[in-house]
């Protein structure tokens, strides 16, 4: 996993693992920022950390192909990005596509990039979600996997919608990561999602902690 923050999702994660709700080993945690919980969590559950620094690399791309360097070095089949706040260079990330995904905190196509609660809040939407997505070079443009939603109560500020999704966000990742762990996802280039061999007509949606079709 790539985090910049707290880490909130990788928590989620390790608890659903710690249940027994996930088979998954995780290999390694990586940061661009030394003081981000995200590694506070991934040392107290063992799981070895590395940070790297983009101001230590003459260019974006020199620094993401050190990246992955250092994530194909760890052996890992799959890498999970959870509020890792930086745009990957789209040749570094290539021999990854298919086995790379995000979670982003709107309804994918909309509202890609930042401030996505707000943004959600500003156009007068009635719901809004959060969405994981394989990764391509297009920012936030990879196929949806997988979405939950929340309606948007009035009185709503970023905040109180932020903190709200979050909950579902904590229910979203695991669930697809089973999938992925039991091996019933696949990407279908260009723009597709496969589940069981079968090409998704949109993505699945979270319902009770479940991904439904």
């Amino acid at each position: 996993m790539l985090a910049s923050g707290r880490g909130s999702n990788l928590q989620a994660l390790i608890a659903a693992r710690d249940a027994g709700q996930l088979p998954v080993d995780f290999v390694l945690v990586g940061s661009d920022k030394a003081g981000a919980g995200a590694l506070d969590l991934a040392r107290d559950a063992g799981i070895p950390t590395f940070t790297l620094n983009p101001k230590d690399f003459p260019s974006r791309q020199a620094y993401d192909f050190e990246l992955f360097r250092r994530l194909d070095a760890s052996g890992a089949d799959m890498l999970v990005l959870a509020g890792f706040m930086r745009i990957i260079d789209g040749e570094a990330l290539k021999p990854w596509v298919g086995r790379m995904v995000n979670i982003h905190p709107s309804l994918l196509p909309k509202y890609r990039g930042l401030h996505t609660h707000r943004r959600a809040l500003e156009a007068g939407d009635a719901e809004h979600g959060a969405s994981v997505h394989y990764v391509t070079a297009e920012l936030d443009g990879g196929p949806v996997i997988a979405q939950a939603r929340i309606a948007i109560q009035p009185g709503d500020d970023e905040h109180a919608l932020a903190q709200r999704l979050l909950a579902h966000e904590h229910q979203l990742l695991p669930a697809v990561l089973r999938l992925v762990a039991a091996q019933r996802l696949a990407l279908l280039p260009p723009d597709g999602v496969a589940l069981d061999g079968r090409a998704l007509a949109a993505p699945l949606q979270l319902r009770n902690g479940e991904l439904v079709d």
